[in-house]
């Protein structure tokens, strides 16, 4: 299948707006372990004017917001909104493409974005934009996932889906990301140009309470990876859950699981 950004868009809009009921209580578990990370790198405190990027339910501004920022936030699901304004009601969080922030120039002191950006169709867009929103000084950062030979949460569900399911059930339309890797981050901070660019592996831990809810959560709080899961034979979910719970068994601690997860955090800062 060939790219074409506005069917990526589609794509991503529809899963958003599905997924929104359910990320909390499932992936925002595991995105969120990384946002003091991510707003350390942006250097969020007291009066940072700040944008969370591609918001969601608001995690990254409303994190923001208590280290004393005026924080706002961006997405284009309507039901990632209403979540993110009910999370923050004192915040403003509008709905808008990453790739044309209705923002003026040079407006903010940070942009963050916490596994936002490799979901836009264009993220070299994105990236402009940020640079574009940016006071001279400011900082962009933003997550992204490791890729899954780094990432054992993907890792796990992808060498079980190989092993008896099928891999190449889902049809979507391929990424305009493709950010795994530190060398990728650090090509898109430099092409919008950044100055002072790094891009990092961050590890974290996500717990869980037992193995089977690294399927459920991934199932119900994200997209891309979701698509891939229900276009499984329902016949084949079973054996997929009983071998992420024989590979994870390594990972127990304690009363529950803890799944390493890894993100690439990039950073840049706009010349002066």
């Amino acid at each position: 299948m060939s790219f074409d950004p506005d069917t990526v868009r589609a794509f991503e809009h529809a899963g958003w707006e599905k997924a929104a009921g359910d990320y909390a209580a499932t992936f925002a578990r595991a995105s969120g372990e990384f946002l003091d990370a991510l707003l350390d790198a942006g250097r969020v405190g007291r009066e940072t004017r700040v944008l969370d990027l591609c918001c969601g339910p608001g995690l990254a501004a409303l994190a923001a917001a208590a280290r004393g920022a005026a924080a706002s936030g961006l997405d284009f699901s309507p039901k990632m909104l209403e979540l993110a304004r009910a999370n923050g009601p004192a915040l403003r969080f509008d709905q808008g493409d990453a790739e044309a922030i209705p923002l003026a120039s040079a407006s903010v002191d940070a942009v963050v974005a916490n596994f936002g950006i490799h979901h836009v169709p264009r993220p070299e867009r994105a990236a402009a934009e940020a640079f574009r929103v940016l006071r001279p000084g400011g900082r962009f950062a933003f997550t992204t996932w490791a890729v899954p030979s780094e990432n054992i949460a993907w890792k796990l569900l992808f060498d079980a889906i190989r092993a008896v399911g099928d891999p190449d059930a889902a049809k979507t339309p391929p990424s305009g990301g493709n950010l795994g890797a530190p060398e990728a981050v650090l090509r898109l901070l430099d092409a919008a140009g950044f100055a002072d660019a790094h891009a990092a592996l961050v590890r974290r831990e996500w717990r869980l309470a037992r193995p089977q809810a690294l399927l459920a959560s991934l199932r119900r709080g994200t997209v891309r990876t979701a698509a891939l899961i229900d276009a499984q034979p329902s016949s084949s979910l079973p054996a997929i859950e009983a071998e992420i719970a024989r590979a994870a068994l390594p990972y127990r601690h304690g009363d529950g699981y803890a799944i390493p997860i890894v993100a690439v955090l990039g950073v840049g800062v706009k010349p002066r």
